[in-house]
């Protein structure tokens, strides 16, 4: 697999994604957020678009992390999101934040280095945060909101193996091997 930041997001890049087979396909042809991604073979099979938060320059959001839909659940998002966050933080920012709206995403993303800080945006999705707490008391009480939600079969069986147990390790960067 190959990681590759294609530019800030004062470079303005664009990216064209296949809606058939990418999620938010059409918010990575906009030219206001940085973006990355992953590759296999030379084919794309991840991206995420980040930008800074406009009330906090210190801060970089993780706005968008999707992954081909034939290769969704193979890590390539926790890994490109490791990736991400790594050269983001390099970069001098203090902290990399990210909002999620599914426990699946919520799990890969705490596999990236992130930790829930115990707030929601108001479309009800999770907040996460590098420096967040990372304890099994945090973690499971992200997985405790989306408990109390309609999900789907698939979410309450994930739900119900991940009761009580810790939160994932964080992933090396697949660049550097760095944790």
């Amino acid at each position: 697999m190959e990681y590759e930041v294609l530019g800030w997001p004062e470079e303005g890049p664009t990216l064209r994604l296949d809606y058939r087979q990418f999620s938010y396909a059409g918010k990575f042809v906009l030219s206001n957020s940085g973006k990355a991604v992953a590759r296999a073979d030379g084919k794309l099979v991840g991206a995420v678009a980040f930008n800074e938060n406009s009330t906090a320059p210190e801060t970089m959001w993780l706005r968008y992390v999707t992954v081909r839909k034939d290769r969704r659940g193979e890590g390539i998002g926790a890994r490109l999101a490791r990736f991400t966050t790594a050269r983001i933080l390099a970069a001098d920012y203090e902290r990399v934040t990210v909002a999620v709206n599914n426990p699946f995403a919520y799990h890969a993303l705490y596999k990236a280095g992130f930790g829930f800080i115990g707030e929601e945006t108001g479309l009800a999705e999770l907040v996460l945060a590098t420096d967040a707490d990372r304890s099994r008391a945090a973690y499971q009480a992200g997985l405790d909101v989306y408990r109390t939600r309609d999900l789907s079969e698939a979410e309450e069986s994930f739900l119900a193996a991940h009761r009580g147990v810790d939160p994932p390790a964080t992933l090396a960067d697949p660049a550097t091997g760095e944790r």
